[in-house]
């Protein structure tokens, strides 16, 4: 695999897979490492996943792991303001491709509800987010060709407040530029506490994505910039 320059910041880490199924194999066995670390060391683990269709063969991986899926809570980034049977949950998907085998032993916090509006379902994901054993342990975001992580989207309504790194919001309402518009994410508060910070790419689009990403100068424009920093470690593959 030919040299890739990157001008990573200080203490960001990359890692070049060869393929698709070496990247997901290869996450899948340090982030379960990183969760039998957290594991040892107090007593419980916390994972937060992303959702989409890069992260299946992850997700699968992962759900093989051997470790004590009793003591692991999982959450989400981020959700498609649907309902878990929707076919574009990402509760769902975790549910089918993650949370099964011993996995399913694993406590699972959604952040869909069905309230009566956005900001309600937000803010009983907030509190619900709140009862979890914080911060993360292990976070996995991915990124669209647009910038976005999470559901923190270029220019969407409400981004100021989602990417303030003071923010006491754990869980905020959000819109994406594509259908289902209503989104819920977890502020870069939350997300950038996380004790092991994760990004998951694939392809020459989303390293060009990347590549201007670390030249930017305005997260608002694109968000993903605002996790680009110690301690993430960024795994791409072709």
């Amino acid at each position: 695999m030919a040299t890739i320059d990157l001008n990573l910041p200080a203490g960001v880490r990359w890692t070049a897979w060869e393929s698709p199924v070496a990247q997901a194999r290869g996450l899948a066995a340090q982030v379960a490492e990183q969760l039998r670390a957290a594991l040892a060391e107090r007593g419980h683990a916390l994972l937060a996943v992303s959702g989409g269709r890069s992260p299946v063969a992850f997700l699968e991986a992962l759900s093989g792991e051997a470790l004590d899926w009793s003591r692991v809570s999982v959450t989400l980034a981020d959700e498609r303001w649907v309902p878990e049977s929707h076919p574009d949950s990402n509760a769902g998907l975790v549910r089918r491709h993650l949370l099964k085998g011993a996995a399913a032993n694993a406590l699972f916090c959604g952040l869909y509800h069905a309230a009566a509006s956005l900001d309600e379902a937000a803010a009983i994901a907030d509190r619900q987010i709140g009862e979890l054993p914080l911060p993360i342990d292990v976070l996995v975001l991915g990124m669209g060709d647009d910038g976005h992580t999470a559901s923190l989207f270029p220019a969407s309504p409400g981004l100021p407040e989602a990417l303030d790194p003071a923010s006491a919001r754990r869980c905020l309402p959000a819109w994406a530029p594509s259908v289902p518009r209503q989104r819920l994410t977890l502020s870069r508060a939350l997300l950038a506490a996380s004790r092991v910070q994760l990004l998951a790419i694939q392809g020459d689009g989303k390293l060009a994505t990347l590549k201007a990403a670390l030249a930017a100068d305005d997260e608002q424009r694109m968000p993903v910039r605002a996790f680009l920093r110690a301690p993430l470690s960024i795994h791409w593959c072709p």
